[in-house]
C-alpha cells in the first residue's frame, strides 16, 4: 500500500523534476526511471540479505517510525484546513481586517479571489464528523453491548461507515455548498506506457541517487512493518519471509512504475491492524485498567487477495460514485488512522504517563521495574528523535527532504550506542524489549 511518506517523497520527485521541464511533462519519464533505479536496489538488497541489519532495530525504532506516520497523516490533514480557511475563509470588502493580506495580494497581482467562509466551515465539519463517527465505533469493541465477537465486527466496519457519514454530510446535506470532490485524470488511460523522453544525464544521475534514497524508505519501512506483525505478541506460526517479501516488492514496483502508477510495500498501520483484524483477542482488567492479549490469529492468505481483488475492482467505481465522495473525508480517515493506531505503540502510554498521576499508573511491567524518573527520559529522547524525523520531513526545502530516509536509519545506531550511555541496559531491557 502507498504510506504518506511514499507521497511525500513522490513530491518531492516532481519538484526535481521541474528542473528539466517547467511544464511538468518530465515528471512521467523521471518517475519511471526513479522507479526502476528503486526497485533494482531493493532486488539487490534482497539477494544480498541486508534485512539481517534489522536485527539491530529495536522497538524503539519501530514506535518512532510508526508515531512519525501517525504524525504525518495528521499534518497532512491540519494542512488541507489551514489552506482552506487561507484561500475562502474571508470577508466581501477588500479593506477588512479579516480578508487579510493574501486577499490584498491577489487584487494586487489581478487575481480572481473566491471569498466564501462556507467552504472551509463545512470541510472542517465534514472532517470532524468522519473522524468522530470512525472513532466511535471503532472503539465499539470495549463498549459492554452485545457479545464480544459482535462488537468486534462493528468495530471491523467502522471506516466504512465514517466514510458513508462523511459522504452524506459533505455531498447531500450541505447541497448549497461545493466541496472538492474525488476526481480522477481520465484523459490519460489507466494502465498506459509511459511516454519515455530522452532524458539529460544529469536527469539520470539524480533518478539513480533518488531511487537509492528511496529504496532505504522502502527497505526500512516495509522491515518495520513485517517485524512489528512477526512479532512473538502476535504468536504466529508461520515464518517471516523478509528477503522473499522485498524481491517481490521490487519486481512488483518495477511493474508500477513502467505505468507510473503510485509505488506499493508493506506498510504501517495497516499491516499491523490487518494482524489485529485476524486475531482472537483476550481482554484482562487488572487494577480497573484494561489489557489486550493475542490469543489466536488466523493466518490466511484468503483476507489479502480478496481485498486487494475489491480494491481492483473499485475501479469500476471512477468516475461514478467516487466522485461523490468528498476531499475532507479522506483527510477525515487520515485523522482517524492516526488516532486509532496510536494504542498499539507502548510510546504513545508512556507520553501519557508524563501528565498522569503516578498513583493512577496502569501496571505495565516496565512501571514496575523501572523508576519514574528514568520512564520520563526515555520517553523524551524518543520524542526528540521523533521531533528530528519531523522536522526534516515536513519542513525545509524539497532537497533536505528527500533525505529523511537516513533520519530513519540513524534511529538504530542512536539506539544501539547512544542511549546505553544514558541510560541502563537493565532499564532499556525493560523499557524497549519484546512486544
Amino acid at each position: 500500500m502507498t504510506t504518506i511518506p511514499i507521497v511525500i517523497y513522490i513530491k518531492i520527485i516532481y519538484i526535481i523534476s521541474l528542473n528539466w521541464d517547467e511544464n511538468g511533462d518530465f515528471f512521467y519519464t523521471f518517475y519511471t526511471m526513479v522507479g526502476l533505479s528503486n526497485a533494482f536496489c531493493l532486488m539487490l538488497y534482497a539477494i544480498l540479505g541486508t534485512s539481517k541489519v534489522m536485527a539491530y532495530c529495536s522497538r524503539s525504532t519501530e514506535e518512532i517510525v510508526g508515531l512519525f506516520i501517525s504524525a504525518a497523516f495528521l499534518v497532512d490533514s491540519v494542512k488541507y484546513v489551514v489552506a482552506e480557511f487561507n484561500n475562502y475563509y474571508c470577508f466581501d470588502y477588500i479593506n477588512s481586517t479579516a480578508a487579510g493580506a493574501v486577499m490584498r495580494r491577489a487584487v494586487e497581482e489581478e487575481a480572481t479571489y473566491e471569498c466564501d467562509p462556507n467552504k472551509p466551515l463545512v470541510s472542517l465539519i465534514t472532517i470532524l464528523i468522519t473522524v468522530y463517527v470512525g472513532v466511535q465505533i471503532f472503539n465499539f469493541k470495549y463498549s459492554p453491548y452485545l457479545n464480544a465477537a459482535k462488537r468486534v465486527l462493528v468495530a471491523d466496519y467502522s471506516l466504512v461507515v465514517a466514510v458513508a457519514a462523511g459522504t452524506v454530510i459533505g455531498s447531500f446535506t450541505f447541497t448549497g455548498i461545493e466541496l472538492k470532490m474525488f476526481t480522477v485524470d481520465t484523459e490519460r488511460a489507466l494502465f498506459q506506457f509511459v511516454e519515455f523522453k530522452s532524458p539529460p544525464a544529469m536527469a539520470v544521475l539524480a533518478a539513480m541517487g533518488l531511487g537509492f534514497v528511496m529504496s532505504i524508505l522502502f527497505f526500512m519501512e516495509g522491515n518495520i512493518s513485517e517485524s512489528i506483525v512477526s512479532n512473538p505478541a502476535n504468536k504466529l506460526k508461520k515464518g517471516s519471509a523478509f528477503h522473499m517479501d522485498m524481491f517481490v516488492t521490487g519486481i512488483i514496483n518495477a511493474i508500477l512504475s513502467l505505468f507510473c502508477l503510485p509505488w506499493v510495500h508493506g506498510s504501517l498501520p495497516h499491516s499491523p491492524l490487518h494482524v489485529r483484524a485476524l486475531a482472537d483477542i483476550e481482554e484482562h482488567v487488572e487494577n480497573g485498567h484494561l489489557t489486550e492479549h493475542v490469543v489466536y490469529v488466523r493466518e490466511t492468505r484468503l483476507t489479502i487477495l480478496i481485498s486487494h481483488i475489491l480494491i481492483g475492482v473499485s475501479v469500476l467505481m471512477i468516475p461514478e460514485p467516487l466522485n461523490r465522495v468528498p476531499i475532507p473525508v479522506f483527510y477525515g480517515l487520515f485523522i482517524y488512522l492516526a488516532i486509532t493506531s496510536l494504542g498499539e505503540f507502548q510510546m504513545w502510554e508512556r507520553f501519557v504517563l508524563i501528565f498522569t498521576e503516578q498513583t493512577l499508573y496502569p501496571p505495565f511491567h516496565y512501571v514496575r521495574k523501572v523508576p519514574q524518573k528514568i520512564i520520563h527520559c526515555f520517553t523524551l529522547l524518543q520524542l526528540l528523535q521523533l521531533g528530528a524525523l519531523c522536522l526534516v520531513s515536513f519542513g525545509g526545502s524539497a532537497y533536505l527532504k528527500m533525505f529523511f530516509p537516513f533520519v530513519i536509519i540513524l534511529l538504530m545506531p542512536i539506539r544501539e550506542k547512544v542511549l546505553p550511555t544514558l541510560i541502563s541496559e537493565r532499564h532499556l531491557s525493560a523499557l524497549d524489549g519484546e512486544h
